[in-house]
């Protein structure tokens, strides 16, 4: 018996296969706060893969229409959400516009990007999520302005503990089409970490700050 394969499993192969997340627990990455990670995330490349953009704007599409069914606008975070919020919206034939890191200081002195009536249903597109935090900043700017925040659709969440807490507290709902540990089994089933890896990154995606993953 074929097992089909889950839409999560897809989008966690093809970005695999595109190197878009890409493992080194071996010879970890180091982020800016000097965290050592075992993972390097760049969803940007997925604009540059045209198989795989397809995979994930699809997807995206479904996970609008089934979890936020009521949306009227989609709104892209800055800069990463914008494509793909256009892109989704082109396939919807919805409106969408984007959130700016922060208010122009010019002109109308925007922070949100196209037209947004008071009380419209907005659902924010992302690409990843870890902590929460930017994303976060946007549905509060959404909010100021009016709109009814659905929730969020991104592509991929690391599914970190205070990332989880902080969207809880915000009761802001997430919906990925694939996470952290779902694409871990997927890189040891298709060789690209060894099967013993997986526990190491599911103990560095539980507390990053604790470095004891990387003796194995």
């Amino acid at each position: 018996m074929i097992k089909t394969m889950t839409l999560k499993e897809q989008i966690a192969r093809d970005l695999l296969s595109i190197k878009a997340v890409f493992f080194r627990p071996d010879e970890p990455f180091t982020w800016a706060s000097g965290i050592k990670s075992p993972v390097y995330c760049d969803n940007r490349l997925t604009l540059t893969a045209p198989e795989v953009r397809n995979h994930v704007e699809n997807g995206l599409v479904s996970v609008v229409r089934e979890y936020y069914p009521q949306a009227e606008v989609l709104m892209g975070t800055s800069t990463a959400g914008i494509a793909h919020a256009a892109i989704t919206a082109h396939i919807m034939g919805i409106p969408m516009g984007y959130v700016r890191s922060g208010a122009k200081d010019h002109g109308r002195n925007n922070q949100i990007e196209g037209k947004l009536e008071p009380g419209q249903k907005v659902v924010v597109i992302e690409d990843l999520i870890s902590t929460g935090g930017s994303v976060l900043e946007v549905v509060d700017v959404l909010r100021d302005s009016g709109a009814e925040v659905l929730g969020i659709a991104s592509i991929f969440t690391y599914g970190m503990k205070k990332g989880i807490e902080r969207l809880e507290a915000a009761g802001v709902r997430n919906i990925s089409l694939t996470d952290f540990d779902c694409i871990s089994v997927v890189a040891a089933q298709t060789g690209y970490i060894k099967p013993e890896d997986v526990e190491r990154l599911i103990a560095f995606r539980n507390n990053p700050s604790d470095e004891s993953w990387i003796k194995g």
